[in-house]
């Protein structure tokens, strides 16, 4: 199995890999494991499916590339660990550890390499990314274009050199493996927005949780209870993504905010308005949910809104050659149909409720920071579609 860096990671700092089309994994945290083994039934269709664990090794080849090397062998043994577990039909553990057994050999290769990269983007050469065209360099040219979000790549090389400096060879790491939920889009658009008033964990130290409450105050999580934490969205006109990465979503003023999340829906030629109401009630329907969750408290958690970039031919507006196009002003084009969306919760390495394994704190009711930014996030989408 080549394990591959998931091309579509817009946010967070650690890597995210792509196993096969419809599963990615990342590293476990066991606080994120036991949120996946007892959630809530409500809550699963706004979070990506669990499937399983998978030991992972790193190794170094003769031209000093960083590969990571999988045992089947092992995993076995946390499949029926946790086939024992977990025992609820709704969490299909990946086709029964179909991945343990079908490849006949001792070792299944799970493997990255820059030269590598270059062959998975052979087979989507439209891919084509870039960050804010007003970014230039020293010598006042563009940026160039890449064939991957830059900000997955920047993780990904960063958690392969922490792992190479940390730990010899032979250290086992495990991944979780998780469903891709962006797997359905040819050209998906994806905002990572940090929800809640709240970033740091219970257990977080002094020091950590000083930091976390200042980027808190100096951002819109404060006032808004959410902010943006990563964003691409594939530009009709141009033919490749516009990216935003989470220290530009930092500095946004809530009116900033406004008008990122205006230009999240906005595909170079005109403003999604089709989206606004299936992005409005998917949210509405996860606020009914989050209300009703006792004791939950996602900090730090992330919630991805995801829509397909290139539109239907007759959902797409024409092109009008003579009007120069601002990315703020967007004229709004009214849509047909509604187009397939989708909202999910990610990332629950410092969520905490009762009878978690890692709880430190019991918490009574619902989680009102992050029930005070989904409210937000409805009521400034309302305005734009108004």
């Amino acid at each position: 199995v080549l394990l591959e860096p998931f091309v579509h990671q817009v946010g967070g700092h650690m890597s995210m890999m792509k196993y096969d089309e419809h599963t990615v994994c990342k590293p476990l945290v066991s606080q994120e494991l036991s949120f996946y083994e007892s959630q809530p039934l409500a809550m699963r269709q706004f979070t990506p499916q669990y499937k399983g664990i998978v030991s992972v090794h790193l190794k170094k080849d003769s031209l000093g590339n960083l590969t990571l090397m999988a045992s089947p062998s092992l995993q076995t043994e946390s499949c029926a660990r946790l086939s024992n577990a977990i025992g609820d039909s709704s969490v299909t553990l990946w086709h029964k550890c179909k991945w343990a057994t079908g490849t006949g050999s001792e070792h299944a290769l799970v493997k990255w390499s820059h030269t590598q990269l270059a062959k998975t983007f052979k087979e989507r050469p439209d891919l084509q990314y870039r960050t804010d065209p007003l970014l230039e360099d020293a010598n006042g040219n563009q940026p160039e274009r890449n064939s991957s979000n830059p900000w997955g790549l920047h993780c990904h090389r960063q958690h392969l050199n922490r792992m190479s400096s940390k730990h010899n060879e032979n250290k086992l790491h495990q991944f979780l493996l998780l469903e891709n939920v962006v797997s359905k889009y040819n050209y998906p658009c994806i905002l990572d927005l940090k929800m809640g008033t709240r970033q740091h964990g219970d257990d977080a130290s002094e020091e950590k949780k000083a930091r976390h409450i200042k980027k808190c105050e100096q951002s819109t999580s404060a006032s808004l209870g959410v902010r943006i934490c990563g964003m691409q969205v594939y530009q009709a006109d141009t033919g490749h993504f516009l990216c935003k990465d989470k220290y530009y979503g930092r500095k946004l003023s809530p009116e900033g905010f406004r008008q990122t999340l205006r230009q999240f829906l906005c595909n170079g030629n005109h403003l999604r308005t089709d989206l606004l109401e299936p992005i409005i009630l998917r949210l509405k329907a996860l606020l009914s949910v989050i209300r009703k969750q006792s004791s939950y408290r996602f900090y730090s958690s992330s919630l991805l809104i995801i829509y397909e970039g290139r539109e239907h031919k007759e959902n797409a507006a024409p092109l009008d050659n003579h009007l120069h196009f601002q990315k703020t002003n967007c004229t709004a084009v009214h849509g047909a149909h509604h187009s397939r969306v989708d909202v999910r919760m990610i990332d629950f390495a410092h969520t905490t409720f009762k009878g978690s394994k890692c709880n430190h704190t019991a918490y009574d009711g619902p989680d009102h920071g992050y029930i005070f930014g989904l409210e937000n996030l409805i009521k400034i989408l309302q305005n734009i579609s108004e």
